[in-house]
């Protein structure tokens, strides 16, 4: 099993966004260390006490100059604010300053009224939902020269490396999103941590809509990764203790209270919870999965395995949303020996 990272990249107690940049990339750099194949950053707006990861196409050079050969990617880019074209540019040049080693994750998604309208490209005209595939299609098609002679973009180049292109994934949570991957040939990767309960048929869907990509873009056959939010600790009792914070995060979701101050600790949380969760239990039916595992290393190599199985690839995408930057770093480097990663 592979294991990977998406990073939301959380602003520290008392801390800014530079401290907040300061920690991910000494995640990174641990996370290259023990052996995770990925390190992706997240496009999240206006958390600015929260989430400092607003910028990906930014913020991945910087980790990139810091870390060695570790993938370095977006978890992801949201597509539907933005041109296709300028994406393919910026991923083309992160390409060319870190050759081999960028990932475009490609995804769409809404946040508030406000936020939503001050990243709108035209605002006097209202914008097609329907039109994603297409766009992941041209930005695949900028990268990889995927345009018929009679395009008008044909003729447009990018600035580009020697040897390699960015690899292209489609990021989703729905079978909607894993028949677009399946049908433009690319890799896949589910975002269960939001809505687990479609992951084994999209998967399903994925698999069996997958056909090669007519220009290259993807690979042979369908490639895919399950992004699943993950606390380890020594014995499943004290993993289940430190997913409070996540528990707490969402519930504030479900109440609509997301803006209030962030909890930080895993006190906070459980007192605002008002219980201490129970450990996650084994094993898991298809479609019963919750939002957010827990567990010893032990346990947790049983739950990602059973996951894993149930959907049929063999990398797992590591979310987390704990706000101590300490056990963040515990729960990777347990994780790392779970499953038998190979240190760098």
């Amino acid at each position: 099993m592979d294991l990977s990272i998406v990073d939301l990249v959380p602003i520290p107690e008392n801390g800014t966004a530079t401290e907040a940049f300061e920690n991910a990339v000494e995640r990174a750099q641990h996370a290259e260390e023990l052996g995770y194949s990925r390190y992706w950053v997240a496009e999240h707006h206006d958390f600015p006490e929260r989430l400092a990861s607003t910028t990906p196409e930014v913020l991945i050079p910087h980790i990139a100059a810091k870390t060695d050969d570790i993938r370095v990617g977006s978890g992801t880019v949201l597509l539907n604010h933005y041109s296709p074209y300028k994406v393919a540019e910026s991923f083309s040049v992160l390409d060319a300053l870190a050759p081999d080693r960028i990932d475009v994750g490609l995804g769409r998604a809404t946040g508030d009224p406000v936020s939503n309208l001050a990243l709108q490209e035209d605002r006097s005209e209202q914008h097609r939902s329907d039109d994603h595939a297409e766009k992941i299609d041209e930005v695949a098609s900028h990268l990889y020269d995927g345009f018929d002679d009679e395009h008008p973009f044909d003729d447009l180049s990018l600035a580009r490396s020697r040897d390699s292109v960015p690899e292209v994934w489609v990021l989703g949570a729905s079978p909607s999103s894993a028949a677009i991957a399946g049908e433009l040939g690319l890799p896949y990767c589910f975002a269960a941590f939001l809505r687990p309960g479609p992951a084994v048929e999209a998967f399903e869907t994925y698999h069996d809509r997958f056909q090669p990509s007519s220009y290259g873009a993807g690979p042979e056959h369908s490639k895919g990764a399950i992004a699943v939010n993950v606390t380890c600790a020594e014995t499943d009792e004290e993993a289940a203790r430190r997913r409070a914070t996540v528990e707490a995060s969402r519930q504030r979701i479900r109440r609509g209270t997301i803006n209030e101050d962030p909890i930080r600790s895993v006190d906070e949380a459980i007192e605002e919870l008002g219980y201490v969760p129970d450990p996650t239990p084994t094993p898991l039916e298809p479609g019963q999965w919750p939002r957010q595992i827990s567990g010893s290393p032990s346990t947790i190599r049983e739950l990602l395995e059973t996951i894993t199985d149930q959907v049929g690839v063999d990398e797992v995408v590591v979310q987390n949303q704990m706000g101590d930057h300490e056990m963040m770093l515990e729960t990777h480097e347990l994780l790392a020996d779970a499953v038998d990663l190979t240190p760098r």
